[in-house]
């Protein structure tokens, strides 16, 4: 005997049973979906009442183009020929990604952190201000771990004891992960872009005008370390030979005072003022050098000096995003009638599979 196969395809007959059979009965539940819409809606708006609303400071500045070559190869070059490398050659590691992450380090975030700010009269840290914000002190008043914590202005961060350690760790985890965003608009132009969003208008502006101070003076220290110091030792240098030169000078007239009137056949008495005059004229000619490279060295260091033009600054009242009452409920009825739906849905189908 051949055996019937199981036709398992559904007709559109079916489907349209199965859907109509499927709507009364969320139709005869209407008021288990109504009544949660109704709560959620409730969920929603006490939610929105509670959300604060966010501020965002946003700030932009442009770097120097680092393709100017500048016309100091020729001054370069002969500097080269006395021995002296004026740090005219490396190439800048702080462009594209890198001064991004330059910003979001860690280093720099936290010593933001210590920056001071002025707040209703009082000079306190970013980091105090950040934990007034948080409401952190009153959590704190009954652990005597955290109590006396302070974090103060510009404070040596070497000093600083494992619960501070950890505390600002916390802090920079915050920022980093929701409250700091930096990006460049083009890559093919070098602005640079930070948004800080934070739930105080006043610290995200103090932030980031801070972060954007600390970043540029650690870029501009960093950048123009080797042309600074190669113009330093030039100066020293050159106040030492100036300082040899001034007493042969002085030498030399001392020498020309014991020996005036002299006996011209008594040449011996001479040979000292001759001395100094040959010191007068070696260092005359070590100093003029010096003080060539010297000023190829100032030269040198203001075009390593990168220019940081700020273009926009946050400007208060800063943008506010605030979850709306509206959207709280509608958000929230329509969340709460779906999941029923999806409950009495998969209830039902339980209680089927069960029963068969």
């Amino acid at each position: 005997m051949n055996k019937e196969i199981p036709n398992d395809e559904i007709s559109l007959k079916e489907l349209l049973e199965k859907t109509k059979d499927w709507f009364s009965y969320l139709l005869s539940q209407w008021k288990i979906i109504v009544l949660a819409g109704i709560i959620g809606a409730g969920l929603g708006l006490a939610y929105s009442i509670s959300k604060k609303p966010v501020y965002t400071a946003t700030l932009s500045f442009a770097l120097e183009d680092e393709k100017s070559g500048g016309g100091l190869g020729g001054a370069l070059g002969l500097a080269s020929q006395f021995g002296l490398d004026l740090g005219g050659g490396g190439a800048s590691i702080f462009t594209g990604s890198n001064l991004t992450e330059l910003f979001k380090s860690r280093s720099m975030v936290e010593q933001t952190l210590l920056s001071p700010v002025v707040l209703e009269g009082k000079t306190i840290s970013l980091a105090e201000m950040y934990i007034q914000n948080k409401g952190w002190r009153e959590q704190w008043s009954a652990n005597p771990k955290y109590k006396g914590i302070q974090f103060l202005p510009k404070a040596d961060r070497k000093n600083y004891t494992r619960g501070q350690d950890s505390i600002l760790g916390v802090m920079y985890q915050n920022l980093s992960q929701g409250g700091l965003a930096v990006g460049q608009k083009d890559k093919k132009v070098a602005i640079v872009s930070i948004d800080v969003v934070s739930n105080n208008e006043l610290f995200s502006k103090y932030f980031c005008e801070a972060l954007v101070k600390e970043v540029s003076d650690f870029y501009i220290d960093t950048k123009s370390k080797k042309s600074r110091e190669n113009m330093l030792i030039l100066e020293r240098q050159t106040d030492s030979i100036r300082r040899e030169l001034n007493g042969a000078i002085t030498g030399v007239a001392v020498a020309n005072d014991n020996t005036f009137g002299l006996n011209p056949a008594m040449n011996v008495r001479r040979a000292p003022s001759a001395r100094r005059q040959v010191d007068v004229q070696a260092n005359t000619a070590i100093l003029t050098e010096l003080v060539k490279q010297t000023e190829l060295a100032k030269v040198t260091l203001r075009k390593e000096t990168p220019l940081i033009q700020v273009i926009d600054q946050p400007i208060l009242p800063l943008k506010k995003e605030k979850f709306g009452k509206t959207k709280g409920i509608v958000m929230g009825g329509v969340l709460a009638g779906f999941l029923v739906v999806l409950g009495l849905v998969g209830r039902r189908l339980f209680t089927q599979v069960v029963s068969s």
